[in-house]
């Protein structure tokens, strides 16, 4: 089974209060639904995953993904979505041995899309036009800036375009006009 947006979104608003969390998930939303079009997947079932993949963040930090994967999994949610959600980041001293080994398209998809989104959002929010006409150079120069949105790691995004096979310019170009599409829910 694959919630409706109108379920997914309960989900979301019950469990996140804190508003950037929730653009942030808006925001991936919006990147695997485009990203799910380009290779003719499920766009439903991709958004979802966006949506709902840091859920459990705010509630469980230590937890995370598990809380929200094991409310997926008890619900009967679709087993590929809920496996996205399950490995969509990588496992390291602060996170241990949480998450699962990315295995097909939609994994490595929500991987890819994550952080890079956290990172448009934050190139977004310091120039005067904000997402209207950042430029994949303009982000990739931040990039660079390691004091810039630091919490944001920059060797996930570097992994996660390799992983989905992408250029990297062309995976931020796309997220970023990915972002365009819900900014107004986004940057309000």
């Amino acid at each position: 089974m694959i919630p409706t947006r109108e379920q997914a979104h309960s989900i979301l608003e019950n469990w996140v209060e804190n508003i950037n969390l929730r653009k942030h998930m808006y925001c991936v939303e919006a990147a695997m639904r485009a990203y799910a079009e380009k290779y003719g997947e499920d766009a439903d079932k991709w958004g979802i995953a966006g949506l709902l993949h840091d859920a459990d963040w705010e509630k469980y930090p230590d937890e995370h993904p598990a809380q929200i994967v094991a409310k997926l999994s008890a619900e009967g949610v679709d087993e590929e979505l809920v496996h996205a959600i399950a490995s969509h980041g990588n496992n390291s001293e602060q996170y241990g041995e949480r998450f699962a080994e990315r295995s097909t398209l939609i994994d490595r998809a929500l991987f890819a899309c994550d952080e890079l989104c956290g990172f448009i959002v934050a190139c977004s929010l310091v120039r005067p036009s904000g997402i209207d006409d950042l430029a994949p150079k303009s982000a990739k120069k931040k990039l660079k800036d390691k004091a810039f949105a630091a919490q944001v790691s920059r060797d996930d995004i570097y992994q996660g375009a390799e992983e989905l096979g992408v250029d990297l310019t062309e995976h931020i170009q796309f997220v970023i006009d990915a972002i365009r599409g819900v900014k107004d829910r986004v940057f309000a």
